[in-house]
C-alpha cells in the first residue's frame, strides 16, 4: 500500500525532516519518553484555512464513526441525510454549540484549535476525542484503531503522545497518517480496505527513536460472553485464567492480555515497564456492565512490571497492583509481574492418588507447621533466607526423617509486611517472591510430594490490609471490603473485611482456592480466623456492629460463602484438605453442609489447646486439682472432626516456647514437654506442630531469625526430637490412632477420676477393633509402681513407647517391656495388670500378638 492509497486531509502536515534523516525504524516497545510526555503546544499546528474543504489539493477525508463503531449518515450525503446530522447535533444541547463556537482566544483546552469534522466519511462524537485526551474514556476501541468508513475502506487512528510521525504498515508498505490533534492523535484513511486488517504502526520520535509496534486496538476482547456472565454471578471457578495478565498469542501475534475488575472506574489504562508507566498510551475498554476492562498489549513478555492506573468517579488517578497477578515485586517494591508457568510437574502418582485414596479423615495425619522464611537460615550468606529450591531439598528430607505426613505453610501468599507473617495478603494469587519464583515454589511443592509428604498453607479470606496499592478501595470505592465500618473494618487487626455479599468478591475467593489446588498442586488449606467472619460483633462492643437480616449476630453471608467454599473445594478437588482456625462453640463446622454444617474437613481443637496446656502448666502437686482440664476435651472430641494443634500462636506475643511453659526445674519441664507429646499424639485427633518445638527450642519464636539449630547438640533437645520421631513412626503404624480419630467406638477411658495421683488411662481401637493400643500417663514426678490398670485384653501387653526411656533423656524406668494382663476385671475392662509407672512420663501398651 503505497502514499495514493492512503488519502489525508486537504493540507500537509507540517514540515518534517525527510525520511533518511529519521532514525532507523525498528522494532520494540514504544518508549514514551520523559521529555514528550507534556503536551506540546504549536507542534505539528495546522492552520483552519490550511485543512478548509477548497484547498487544491483537497483529498478524501476519513470517514467518522458513530460511539458503537457503525457507520452512520454522511455529512456531504443526500439531504434528509444532512438533515438527520443536523439534528443530531443540535440535540447535543445548543449551549455546548455556542461555547464551543465562541471559545476565548488563547485558552483553547488543547492548545491547538478545535477538531473540525471531516468533510465526508462517517460521523465520530467529539466527546470520543475529548474523552481520550481528558484520560476519561471507557472504550477506546471505539475511537482508536481501525474501522471501516462505510464507503469500502478502514480509518486507523492511533494516540501517541510525543510521537513526530506516525506511519501505518500494511504488506511492508509505509504511509504516513495525519496528526488531527497536537496531542498525538493521528488519523488516515485506508481505500479498499476491509477488516480485519493486519498492520503495524511505525511511530517516529524524532531523534529519540523510532518503534515498530502492533496496535492494542485492532484486537477482540480476550474475554467472553459466558466469562462475563458467570463472573458476574459468582460461579466462575477458574475467574484466575481471564482476570489478570496472560501471555498469550493472538492473530499470530504475540503478548500479553489484561484484565481487571473495577466497576466504578471512569478509565483504567495498563502501565509498566513497556510504555515507561504512561498510562496515555494503553487505555483499556470496558466490557459491558461486567465491570471488566481489558486490554491485550503486543510485545509484552515474561518478567514485565506492570499496575493498573484507575481514574475513580472523583477523577483521582490510583495506581494498583493486579489482585489477579501472578507474580508480584520482592518488598518494599509493589508492582505485579508478568509470568507464565513453564514447570514440568512430576507428581502424577502422588495427584492420582490423593484423588482416588481414602478421605483425609481416615489416614494418619501428623502436620509440621512451618515459617519458610525463618525455619533455616544460610549463615555464610548473610543469615539470608533459603529459597524454595533450597528449602525443598533441606524440608523434605528432615521432615521425612522426623515422620510427619504433612507440612503446612503459613501463608506463602505475596504480603509486604514481613512481619505479619503472612496473614495481611496483597496478592492472593502471586506467592511471595522472598524466596524465589512461582515455579521453584511448584518445585518445592514437587519435591516434598516426591518425599510422600502433603503440603497443605494457611489461607485468609476473612480480610485484607490497607495498603494504597493493593485491595483497599480499589476503584476509588469500597470494592473488595464493605463501605460501612462497622462490617469493613476489623477493630483487632486494623484491616479491612472482605465483602463476601458480593458475587464477584466472593468469586474471587473461591477461584483463588481452586488455584492453589490446581495451579500450586497443594493439598489443602487451612482457613485463618474462621470466628472472626461467622460472627458480625466478633471483638466489637455494642453500637459497633450492624445485625443480620434477622436481627441476629452471625454473619449470613460468610456462612453462605464459607459452605460454598467447601463444597466446591470438594466437589472439584477430591482428597483436598480443609481445615477452620475456628475458637467458638459454632455447631458443625465439620459436618457436610447437606446436614447444615460448614462443610470443612477439619476443625482446629482450640479448646484442647487452652486446656490442656493450662494444665501442663500447672506444678505437679497442684494438677489433682485440674484433673478435670485434662479429661474434659473427651466430652466434645467427637463433636467435630478434630485437628489437635499446637501452632506458633502458642509460642509468640509473649507466651513463651511450649519447653518453658512447662514447669519444674530442667529435667521436670523435659519430662512434661515428653509427657505433653505422647498424650497429644495418643489423644483423638490429628496433629500439628509448629517448628522448633520438635527439639524444645527454649526462645520464643521470631520471624527474624533461624531456629536454635545448635540445641541439638544438647541430649536433652536432640531426646524431645528423639522421641517426636518415634512418636510419628508409631503413630503412622499403629491404625488404632487414626483410624477410628472422629468415632467414640474408637475410644474408651481406662483411668479417668485418679485425681489424686494425677494418672489418666484410655484406650485406642482400629475400625475393626482388630488393633487396640493403651495410653497410660502418670502426670507428676512420683514413680508410681504395681499401679493396677484395666485392659480390654488378655495376655502380654509391651511397651511401644516409654517417654522416660533414656534413649529421649528420662530415666529409664519402666516395666522391661512387658507385662502381664490377668483375668481380673478393672475399671470396667475384663482384664487387668499392675505396672510401674515412671514419673512424669506416659507408656504406650500393645498387645504383644498384635
Amino acid at each position: 500500500m503505497g502514499a495514493a492509497r492512503l488519502r489525508r486531509g486537504a493540507c500537509a502536515p507540517a514540515a518534517r525532516p525527510p525520511a533518511q534523516t529519521l532514525p532507523a525504524a525498528r522494532r520494540g516497545r514504544d518508549a514514551a519518553l520523559l521529555r514528550v510526555r507534556g503536551v506540546r503546544h504549536g507542534a505539528g499546528r495546522r492552520s483552519r484555512d490550511a485543512r478548509g474543504l477548497g484547498a487544491a489539493r483537497a483529498l478524501r477525508l476519513p470517514g467518522r464513526l458513530s460511539q458503537d463503531g457503525r457507520a452512520v449518515a454522511h455529512a456531504g450525503g443526500p439531504a434528509g441525510d444532512r438533515q438527520a446530522a443536523v439534528d443530531l447535533r443540535a440535540r447535543e444541547g445548543g449551549l455546548r454549540d455556542a461555547l464551543r463556537d465562541q471559545q476565548p482566544p488563547g485558552l483553547d483546552r488543547y492548545s491547538g484549535g478545535r477538531h473540525r469534522p471531516p468533510a465526508r466519511g462517517p460521523l465520530v462524537s467529539d466527546s470520543h476525542l475529548e474523552r481520550l485526551l481528558d484520560r476519561d474514556h471507557s472504550d477506546p476501541h471505539a475511537y482508536l484503531g481501525v474501522h471501516p468508513d462505510g464507503a469500502g475502506g478502514v480509518v486507523v487512528r492511533a494516540y501517541r503522545p510525543g510521537a513526530e510521525r506516525v506511519d501505518v504498515v500494511v504488506a511492508q508498505s509505509h504511509s504516513p497518517l495525519e496528526r488531527i490533534h497536537p496531542a498525538g492523535v493521528f488519523e488516515g484513511l485506508i481505500a479498499d480496505a476491509a477488516l480485519p486488517l493486519d498492520y503495524e504502526l511505525e511511530v517516529h520520535y524524532g531523534d529519540a527513536a523510532t518503534f515498530t509496534l502492533r496496535d492494542s486496538y485492532g484486537f477482540a476482547p480476550t474475554i467472553g460472553e459466558l466469562d462475563l456472565h458467570l463472573f458476574g454471578e459468582g460461579r466462575h471457578e477458574t475467574a484466575y485464567e481471564k482476570l489478570g495478565a496472560h501471555v498469550r498469542e493472538l492473530q499470530g501475534v504475540s503478548g500479553t492480555s489484561f484484565a481487571v475488575w473495577a466497576p466504578a472506574a471512569r478509565s483504567i489504562s495498563v502501565v509498566g515497564d513497556f510504555n515507561s508507566w504512561d498510562g496515555r498510551l494503553t487505555p483499556m475498554r470496558s466490557l459491558g456492565s461486567s465491570g471488566i476492562w481489558e486490554l491485550f498489549v503486543p510485545g509484552v513478555a515474561e518478567g514485565t512490571r506492570y499496575k493498573f492506573e484507575i481514574r475513580t468517579q472523583t477523577g483521582e488517578m490510583r495506581m494498583k497492583a493486579d489482585p489477579f497477578a501472578f507474580e508480584s515485586e520482592v518488598p518494599p517494591e509493589t508492582s505485579s509481574v508478568v509470568t507464565r508457568s513453564s514447570f514440568e510437574w512430576s507428581d502424577d502418582e502422588w495427584m492420582a492418588a490423593r484423588g482416588a485414596g481414602e478421605p483425609p479423615l481416615g489416614r494418619p495425619m501428623s502436620i509440621y507447621e512451618v515459617h519458610l522464611g525463618s525455619w533455616r537460615l544460610n549463615p555464610l550468606e548473610d543469615n539470608r533466607s533459603l529459597t524454595y529450591s533450597e528449602l525443598a531439598q533441606e524440608l523434605a528430607a528432615y521432615v521425612n526423617d522426623m515422620g510427619f505426613t504433612h507440612v503446612e505453610l503459613l501463608p506463602v501468599m505475596a504480603h509486604p509486611f514481613t512481619g505479619s507473617w503472612g496473614y495481611q495478603v496483597t496478592s492472593y494469587y502471586a506467592p511471595t517472591p522472598r524466596f524465589g519464583s512461582p515455579d521453584e515454589l511448584r518445585g518445592f511443592v514437587d519435591t516434598l510430594h516426591g518425599h510422600g509428604i502433603g503440603v497443605l498453607l494457611d489461607w485468609v479470606p476473612a480480610h485484607f490490609p490497607r495498603d494504597d496499592w493493593a485491595l483497599a478501595r480499589f476503584d476509588g470505592t469500597a470494592l473488595y471490603e464493605h463501605e460501612d465500618p462497622r462490617r469493613g473494618s476489623h477493630p483487632d487487626w486494623g484491616t479491612l473485611i472482605f465483602n463476601l455479599g458480593r458475587n464477584e468478591v466472593r468469586n474471587f475467593l473461591l477461584a483463588n482456592a481452586l488455584f492453589w489446588a490446581r495451579e500450586y498442586h497443594t493439598d489443602g488449606i487451612r482457613v485463618d480466623a474462621v470466628a472472626s467472619m461467622l460472627y458480625l460483633d466478633y471483638s466489637r462492643r455494642a453500637g459497633e456492629w450492624v445485625p443480620n437480616e434477622f436481627g441476629g449476630r452471625e454473619d449470613l453471608e460468610a456462612v453462605a460463602f464459607l459452605k460454598e467454599l467447601n463444597e466446591v473445594l470438594h466437589a472439584r478437588e477430591p482428597g483436598i484438605v480443609s481445615a477452620a482456625e475456628e475458637s467458638t462453640a459454632w455447631p458443625g463446622v465439620s459436618r457436610p453442609t447437606y446436614l447444615g454444617g460448614l462443610g470443612f474437613g477439619f476443625k482446629w481443637n482450640m479448646g484442647w489447646m487452652h486446656d490442656t496446656l493450662g494444665y501442663f502448666q500447672q506444678d505437679p502437686i497442684y494438677r489433682r486439682f485440674h484433673h478435670h482440664e485434662l479429661t474434659f476435651s473427651l466430652m466434645y472430641a467427637f463433636s467435630e472432626n478434630f485437628v489437635l494443634p499446637l501452632s506458633h500462636d502458642e509460642v509468640v506475643h509473649g507466651k513463651g516456647s511450649l519447653i518453658n511453659k512447662m514447669p519444674g526445674d530442667a529435667w521436670q519441664r523435659f519430662a512434661n514437654l515428653r509427657c505433653l507429646y505422647a498424650y497429644m499424639w495418643a489423644h483423638p485427633g490429628k496433629k500439628l506442630l509448629f517448628m522448633g518445638q520438635e527439639f524444645a527450642q527454649p526462645d520464643e519464636w521470631s520471624h527474624e531469625r533461624s531456629l536454635d539449630w545448635h540445641l541439638l547438640e544438647q541430649s536433652s533437645h536432640a531426646g524431645v526430637q528423639a522421641l517426636v520421631r518415634d512418636l510419628n513412626r508409631v503413630y503412622a503404624a499403629t491404625p488404632a490412632l487414626w483410624e477410628n480419630d472422629f468415632d467414640p467406638a474408637g475410644f474408651w477411658w481406662l483411668e479417668a477420676n485418679d485425681a489424686a495421683s494425677s494418672v489418666v488411662a484410655f484406650a485406642r481401637a482400629s475400625v475393626d477393633a482388630e488393633q487396640v493400643l493403651a495410653c497410660v500417663a502418670n502426670l507428676t514426678p512420683m514413680p508410681r509402681e504395681n499401679y493396677r490398670i484395666g485392659l480390654p485384653r488378655a495376655g502380654s501387653w509391651r511397651e511401644a513407647l516409654n517417654t522416660d526411656s533414656e534413649h529421649y533423656g528420662g530415666t529409664n524406668a519402666g516395666n522391661r517391656g512387658t507385662m502381664q494382663a490377668e483375668p481380673i476385671p478393672w475399671n470396667g475392662q475384663p482384664f487387668s495388670a499392675e505396672i510401674s509407672l515412671p514419673p512424669l512420663a506416659v507408656l504406650w501398651l500393645v498387645p504383644e500378638a498384635q
